[in-house]
């Protein structure tokens, strides 16, 4: 196959679930991150955990990780992986909170779209808790950091 080429497109150009049924199992490994920009106030509030809905750090860890398990139920054609270890992490900085996320597993498909999920989610559960205190939030970079195949 061409590199150019879609693979989730078939001959007619019809959307095509990729069979990864010949590849080897393999250990796979992603790291994505995200960041929401957030008010001092808010981060304040973050810091201080005096957020009226809660622990919003570990939450939106949480709703990271349910979300990598959920991510073939959210974007069509991505495989059902049995994840192994999904990670994410929440950290105020400055000006927000980056969010990182680590997903692994054994499997002969990759778990960019897991870790790049959790991060989307976790991001959007910050949004959601602190969304009646500030009115300027802005989510942004959220990319993949690396990932990596380790033939067993």
């Amino acid at each position: 196959m061409n590199k150019k080429e879609f693979s989730h497109i078939n001959k007619s150009g019809k959307a095509n679930m990729v069979d990864v049924g010949d590849k080897p199992d393999s250990l796979r490994i992603a790291v994505a991150e995200g960041f929401i920009q957030l008010s001092a106030e808010t981060i304040k509030m973050i810091n201080e955990n005096t957020n009226k809905k809660g622990e919003v750090l570990s939450i939106s860890e949480f709703a990271g990780i349910m979300a990598a398990k959920k991510t073939p139920e959210l974007i069509p054609l991505c495989h059902q992986l049995n994840l192994t270890k999904v990670d994410v992490l929440a950290m105020t900085e400055e000006n927000g909170v980056r969010v990182t996320s680590t997903t692994k597993c054994i499997g002969q498909t990759g778990v960019e779209m897991e870790a790049l999920t959790a991060v989307s989610i976790s991001l959007l559960t910050i949004y959601d808790m602190c969304k009646a205190i500030d009115k300027n939030m802005i989510i942004s970079d959220i990319k993949l950091l690396n990932k990596t195949k380790s033939v067993l």
